[in-house]
Formats: structure tokens, C-alpha cells, sequence
């Protein structure tokens, strides 16, 4: 018998953010945003840390200037602006910003819902040089939306594949991807890798590009470009399922990557805090 279609629209904002520049980048938001309501989008995604133009990069980066960028969400004019758009046009929203909170800094992506409501936030979990400046995120969750459930990442997290693993056991049937960093090719079948390997979509939001690997490891769609724009395409959640490798997994075989004393765990570390003068090292990666 043939499933019947779950179809999901999404649109992933294609454009590169100014350093520093929250009203600027704000304003490109918006536009592209507006431009696209009679689209009927389920989802809107923005690449990450866009609203400061993921400034965490910069030479002239200091703790109080990076907090002039930060974001507290009960007190964020944009917040609210963003909520207002999406209750507005029906539309959900991953919002990607630095997030102030308690002291510290956080790459979020800010889930808000069709009525404008916030849904949850995911943290960044795996932080390497620059990055560090950032608090690190503690959890992978999972969202529960009215077309079904979807997890997150950002940017790099999408290089350790227990990230995206995790959502999918968890029941997410699409990962829905802010990044900045790495867009050549090699992070193409990287994606197809990911969305293969977990039987789900991916959904990589780029300044450069914007793209969507499925559930056999195809390419969907993809958008690249030097100018503003968003990717509208139409997802077949009914294509999601566990037929394959999900259902023939091993998992008491894998003990070990669950080890946190084995060598290849990551050593914590002070990220940047209010009071604190450190700085870090610069990475393109």
C-alpha cells in the first residue's frame, strides 16, 4: 500500500550577514522573509548565528562588544519581531543568534512555532577555537511541530555523526541545520551521508547555499548564489522510515561511544563569560 504524502515547505534563507550588524542583518531577515509569506512555508530557516553575523570570528572581538550583539530572549526586540513574523504567516522559524544567558554565551537556534510561540532552544554541543568563546550546549533534543518531529544542529556538530544519530533515534524525521562554516562540495555528500545513514532530510542553511539531502542519500534541492535569496522546497515526510538501517542496528555493539573517560572525549574548558578578558584562538573551520 502507498503512504500517504506528509508534505512540509520549507524555505532556508541564503545570504551573508555583516560583522557585527544586528539591524542590518535584521533587515535582510525580514525582507527575505516578507518576500516569501504567499510561499506558505511550514518552516523558515536562517543560517547560524546570523542576527550578529556569526562575529564570534573576529580579531576585534571582545567580551563586551559581543555582548552589545547578544540576544536575551525575554528582553530581545528581534525575538519578538521574529515571533511576530511567524505568528503572522503561519510560518515556524529556526532563528540563529548569540544567545545571552546567565553570564554566558550560547550559539542558538531559537525554535518558534506558527503562533509565534517559542517551541525550545538548541545550544551548539561541539565547539572547537573560536567557538569556544561560546558556552556549550548540554543536550540534543527534539521538537515536536504539527507536521511532526524535527531535531537540530548547527554547523559543525553535523561532523560527528552520533549528533544527527541521536535525533533520529529520538524520532526526528528531519534535521534542521544552521551553519556558517565549511560549504564546498565534500560537505554535499557529507549531508547525503548523514540523511543515508539515518534515513531522514537534512536541511543545510549556508550563507553560500542552501540545500536538502533525503532520506535514500539524494540531493533534493539546493541553492547557491553571491545574492539574498531562500530556498523554497517541498519535503515528503512519508518518505521517512526505519525499514532499512534504523531496524537493523546493533546497538549492544556500541557501548563505547557512550565511553566519556575514552580518549576522544573533548576536555573541558572556560568560555567567554561577563567579567572575563580571554581571548581565543581565530579558525576558518
Amino acid at each position: 500500500m502507498a503512504k500517504r504524502g506528509r508534505k512540509v515547505r520549507i524555505g532556508m534563507l541564503k545570504a551573508m550577514p555583516g560583522k557585527w550588524d544586528v539591524e542590518g542583518n535584521w533587515a535582510i531577515f525580514e525582507e527575505q522573509f516578507k518576500r516569501h509569506r504567499g510561499d506558505e512555508l511550514d518552516v523558515f530557516i536562517t543560517p547560524e548565528c546570523f542576527l550578529d553575523g556569526y562575529a564570534v570570528t573576529e580579531e576585534n572581538w571582545t567580551v563586551r562588544r559581543f555582548r552589545r550583539v547578544a540576544q536575551e530572549v525575554k528582553n530581545s526586540t528581534y525575538i519578538r519581531k521574529a515571533r511576530g513574523l511567524a505568528r503572522r504567516s503561519n510560518t515556524s522559524i529556526v532563528f540563529g543568534f548569540t544567545e545571552y544567558l546567565d553570564g554566558k554565551f550560547y550559539n542558538s537556534a531559537l525554535l518558534i512555532g506558527r503562533d509565534g510561540k517559542i517551541v525550545g532552544s538548541y545550544y551548539k554541543t561541539h565547539l572547537q577555537n573560536q567557538d569556544r568563546r561560546f558556552t556549550r550546549g548540554e543536550d540534543l533534543p527534539v521538537f515536536d511541530l504539527d507536521f511532526g518531529r524535527v531535531g537540530m544542529v548547527i554547523c559543525a556538530d553535523r561532523r560527528w555523526p552520533e549528533s544527527i544519530r541521536a535525533l533520529r533515534l529520538k524520532g526526528a524525521e528531519v534535521c534542521l541545520m544552521p551553519t556558517y562554516g565549511m560549504w564546498h562540495l565534500d560537505n554535499e555528500w557529507w549531508m547525503r551521508t548523514r540523511s543515508y545513514e539515518n534515513q531522514m532530510y537534512v536541511c543545510f542553511a549556508h550563507p553560500a547555499v542552501s540545500l536538502i539531502t533525503n532520506p535514500i542519500g539524494g540531493l533534493e534541492a539546493k541553492l547557491q548564489s553571491s545574492d539574498p535569496a531562500v530556498l523554497v522546497h517541498e519535503i515528503d515526510l512519508a518518505s521517512v522510515d526505519e525499514e532499512n538501517h534504523l531496524s537493523n542496528r546493533r546497538p549492544g555493539l556500541y557501548g563505547i561511544l557512550a565511553d566519556e573517560d575514552h580518549k576522544s572525549s573533548q576536555e573541558d574548558y572556560v568560555p567567554a563569560h561577563i567579567g572575563s578578558k580571554g581571548r581565543h584562538s581565530k579558525s576558518t573551520g
